[in-house]
């Protein structure tokens, strides 16, 4: 645990991604399996289940610290985040305590909910108790499952290849899909051997696009590359391995049951057959608003209804496998010559079909195309050169995402919320609204946009301007606007404005507009009719 704790100190005070692998490789060299095993499933983004609830940890604070109620939560408002508070209110004296591995310590930590709450509670303070700072602070982001760790999972894949001399797309590739925290798990990942197990449902590491951030010429000639439209869906493999097949996320999250209509379509593949694409909500040959594949997304058996109300379908834009030899190092263009063949006897208009290509000599023609993605429901354009191999992760040079400008709206800022981590003593989290008449109406929340030196000073702003207070939410008054970007806008019946938006941000703080200029909901309206 000492040596976890101190690689987690390490990690989260560098900004240099050379020196992060450094320490993770140097953590991996000397960390036992059972240790690295669970080590890495924490460096790759995965969690405890929350062990101890918020206002146990707060009472037993209480008792540690011998600090008032008060004054403890008063603390916990301050700092904003209660694994933080905890360790700076508690003084833990680690001389002459045995040094515990991290594997024994997440055995204790899940063992803790079945004890007697007595026993329970004294395990902790006693841990409290003995346990050195960098230590103590990592033991309260297990309890309150909220550890996290600020590190990219390529840059633990390039230091596990660097601790153990290996390839790193191997690496990748034998953390593709399910993985776990064992051992045996992290011998297979770290063995010398060229070939894998035959892991028959596991899916490919995945490529991903950058953006482009330059003109579209300078990529060179437009012959050299493949066009193709940028689906706004699920990014997915598709696997079909002997009788089986799978269906995986980006996310590396299996599927299986959610979308039947699509597990069924692929019983027609060739066996040994992996396909790259998209799943939509579609229907008569045109992808349906995302936000009716979001009610497909959380049923992990959809019923009648859903399977009515919003069909989905697999758009296949690239093949990975294909007769069971991994076809990753060919060219894109040998690629989409083998899907074709894949998809000939398989391929359903409805369920399962290819991504169509859009020809184009010149760069003029797919400006002009680019220019209508939004008539067709999706994002833009993907250009791909057409001589690239598929890679693992992001890989900027050969395939690149380009979508169309971002809608804006000027809105009301009404809402304010403390931020997480660094800014948990900054207001940071917004919601804005627009005005339907009269009245302000609630349509989106941003995070991201303004610099610090805006926060900074709009958090001032917020709090010289309070109107309520909700918990840790604060309402304010209805003054500032903020210029919204966001990818799209579609009806939604769950929200109180009738429309839901995509992913908005902030572009700038309009302090030359006064809140009666604000943009109205109409607006939003007519961009969901409009097909946004």
């Amino acid at each position: 645990m000492k040596a976890f704790a101190a690689l987690y100190a390490e990690l989260d005070a560098s900004t240099a991604t050379r020196d992060k692998v450094a320490a993770m490789a140097a953590y991996f060299t000397h960390a036992a399996a059972a240790d690295a095993a669970w080590a890495l499933w924490f460096l790759a983004g995965e969690r405890l289940k929350r062990i101890a609830g918020s206002a146990l940890l707060r009472e037993l604070l209480g008792r540690a610290s011998g600090y008032p109620a008060w004054l403890v939560e008063d603390s916990y408002a301050h700092v904003g985040d209660l694994a933080e508070t905890i360790t700076l209110l508690t003084h833990g004296n680690p001389q002459d305590v045995p040094e515990r591995p991290l594997h024994a310590w997440v055995a204790a930590l899940r063992e803790l909910p079945t004890l007697a709450p007595e026993v329970r509670d004294e395990r902790i303070l006693d841990w409290w108790k003995t346990l050195g700072d960098e230590q103590r602070y990592v033991l309260n982001k297990l309890l309150t499952g909220g550890l996290r760790v600020g590190v990219a999972q390529r840059l633990v894949v390039l230091a596990i290849a660097q601790a153990f001399d290996l390839p790193a797309d191997r690496i990748a590739q034998r953390l593709a899909g399910s993985w776990e925290p064992t051992p045996a798990s992290w011998a297979r990942l770290t063995a010398d051997a060229a070939t894998d197990d035959d892991r028959s449902d596991q899916p490919y590491p995945f490529f991903l696009a950058s953006a482009l951030e330059q003109p579209v010429e300078a990529l060179g000639t437009c012959t050299a590359w493949l066009a193709e439209w940028k689906w706004d869906g699920i990014r997915a493999q598709l696997i079909r391995r002997g009788d089986t097949v799978a269906v995986w996320s980006r996310g590396e999250e299996r599927l299986d049951g959610r979308f039947p209509e699509i597990e069924r379509a692929a019983l027609a593949l060739p066996g040994g057959c992996v396909l790259d694409g998209e799943i939509l909500a579609w229907r008569d040959g045109r992808p349906l608003p995302f936000n009716l594949l979001q009610k497909r997304i959380g049923r992990l058996r959809p019923g009648a209804r859903s399977l009515t109300e919003a069909p989905v379908a697999f758009v296949a834009y690239d093949l990975l496998e294909f007769d069971g030899t991994d076809r990753r190092t060919l060219p894109l263009d040998e690629r989409k010559r083998l899907l074709g063949i894949a998809l000939q006897d398989a391929a359903n208009p409805s369920v399962l079909l290819a991504s169509p290509t859009i020809a184009a000599d010149d760069w003029q023609t797919l400006v002009a195309a680019r220019e209508q993605a939004r008539t067709q429901g999706v994002e833009g354009l993907m250009l791909k050169r057409r001589d690239s191999a598929y890679q693992t992760g992001r890989r900027r040079g050969d395939w690149y995402k380009w979508k169309v400008s971002p809608f804006t709206l000027d809105a009301v800022l009404i809402y304010a919320q403390a931020g997480h981590g660094r800014r948990s003593n900054l207001y940071t989290d917004y919601t804005f609204a627009v005005w339907d008449g009269e009245t302000l109406v609630p349509v989106a929340k941003a995070y991201s946009g303004l610099d610090d030196a805006e926060i900074a000073r709009l958090d001032r702003w917020i709090r010289a301007h309070t109107r309520e207070r909700f918990g840790p939410v604060r309402s304010v008054e209805p003054l500032q606007v903020f210029e919204l970007a966001f990818e799209g806008v579609a009806r939604s019946t769950r929200h109180k404005s009738g429309v839901a938006v995509r992913f908005p941000r902030i572009l700038r703080w309009r302090e030359d507009k006064p809140a009666t200029q604000a943009d109205r909901l109409q607006t939003l309206q007519s961009m969901a009719s409009a097909g946004a």
